[in-house]
Order: C-alpha cells, then sequence, then structure tokens
C-alpha cells in the first residue's frame, strides 16, 4: 500500500488508516484485535485512537479504546515499530468528566493527558499526538460559520506549542498533529513555530468526504502550502454514503 510522509517528519503512514472509535462501544476487544491483524497484513500500518473515544462518549466508558487496544501492543511489542500510532487530546466544552474537568489544553493538561494515554495504550510512546478540537472558539462539528459572540478564554496557542515540544523532547510522543481546525488555526500554529524555533504540526486531521468538501477552499491552501496533509476522517459521512 502506498505510504505518505507527513510534513517534514519521520512518519510515514499508510493511505488508509485504520480507526478506532467503536472499539470498546460496539466492538470487542477481540474484534478489534482482528482487525488491527486483518489491517497489518494488507499494509496498513496507521491506527488513530483518542483519549475520548469510544463514540458515542460516556463518562463510563472514556478511554475504553485505548485500554482495548493497549492489551494488543503490549502482546506485540516487538511489533511496535511497524505502526504509526495516533491519539488526540480532548478539548474544552464537550467531556467534563475527563480529567476531573480539566480539558483545556494547556501546559499543564498535555502532558497530563499523555500520560494517561500512554497507561491506557501500555505502550512508550504515541507517534502522533493530535489536538482533537481547538482550545479557543471555532466552528466546528457541523457548524460552518464563525460566531464572535461566543468568544471565551483560550490556552495561547504558543503554550500548547511548548508542551508539544517538551513531549517531543521528552521522547512520550513522536510529532503533533491539530484535528477540527481552521485554516486561521493551521496558518497560526506554523507561524508561532517556526518563530520560536519549536516542531510544528505535521498534519491537520479534518472531516471529508463526498457531501462534506469545506476543506477544499481556504484550508487545502494553507496545507499545500504549509506542507501540512490533510488526515481525512468520517470517509463515508458516519454511514451515509454506504446508504446506512
Amino acid at each position: 500500500m502506498q505510504r505518505t510522509r507527513l510534513s517534514n517528519s519521520a512518519l510515514e503512514v499508510s493511505e488508509i488508516c485504520l480507526g478506532t472509535m467503536t472499539w470498546g462501544e460496539q466492538n470487542s476487544e477481540s474484534e478489534a484485535h482482528q482487525q488491527i491483524d486483518w489491517a497489518l497484513e494488507r499494509g496498513i500500518n496507521f491506527l488513530d485512537t483518542a483519549e475520548m473515544y469510544p463514540i458515542p462518549p460516556r463518562k463510563e466508558t472514556q478511554g475504553s479504546t485505548e485500554r482495548v487496544l493497549g492489551p494488543w501492543l503490549a502482546r506485540n511489542r516487538h511489533r511496535r515499530d511497524r505502526i504509526v500510532l495516533a491519539s488526540k487530546i480532548a478539548g474544552p466544552g464537550r467531556r467534563d468528566w475527563i480529567r476531573n474537568g480539566d480539558t483545556r489544553i494547556s501546559a499543564q493538561t498535555i502532558p497530563w493527558a499523555i500520560d494517561d494515554s500512554l497507561k491506557r495504550l501500555q505502550t512508550d510512546y504515541i507517534d502522533l499526538y493530535q489536538i482533537h478540537w481547538p482550545d479557543r472558539n471555532v466552528p466546528m462539528f457541523g457548524t460552518w460559520q464563525f460566531d464572535a459572540t461566543k468568544e471565551k478564554e483560550a490556552t495561547p496557542i504558543l503554550e500548547q506549542i511548548s508542551a508539544m515540544a517538551k513531549a517531543i523532547e521528552a521522547g512520550k510522543i513522536r510529532a503533533y498533529g491539530l484535528s477540527n481546525e481552521t485554516a486561521w488555526g493551521l496558518c497560526e500554529y506554523t507561524r508561532l513555530a517556526r518563530e520560536n524555533g519549536l516542531p510544528a504540526p505535521v498534519s491537520v486531521q479534518n472531516g471529508y468526504n463526498l457531501v462534506s468538501r469545506m476543506f477544499d477552499g481556504d484550508l487545502a491552501e494553507a496545507s499545500y502550502r504549509l506542507n501540512i496533509p490533510l488526515l481525512a476522517y468520517s470517509p463515508l459521512a458516519m454511514g451515509l454514503l454506504s446508504g446506512k
């Protein structure tokens, strides 16, 4: 299977990624492990999870997807370097049971969330660590219009970049990316990283499919000019395009 390098990082990922967001809710641990083996046999080396998963999110199951994945990683340590493992830190305002309600994306919560994910995943490092959605006010998850009346206090982007840089230096993550991000955000993270001699994001994971083409506008230009590739999620529009 053809692979793509994520920006200027050392990460090379298969063009198809194995998503995991139903593991621990709709899929058993055994089924999940069978899916991993099936994917690897067919050249897929990219697995994507998140501390918030599974979906639909519930306090009782939060983190279960990473806990399902962990035993496979522990049992297959000899194959760990064959996998590009991605996870995400949840942002504020949606799931207040995560980190005892401290769902900011800050210098305090980023290392906290990474360590919790590493314990659940039973591994020493995460290859790609993503900000699941921005800390600041942005339109997301089905909305597209920016609403300035919803402005709120947000963690400075430079603080977030610096925390990611420290995690990279500590060997806990290899690179970081963004998700559900805007063109302005993509450009601002990159600008601040470059101006301060810090690592820039290497990917942006946004929804993209035949009925949701919002990425094709200014985000596509920013992605191209900054060399930060799109990791498209929900390619079947949550099942709509499959006739679900």
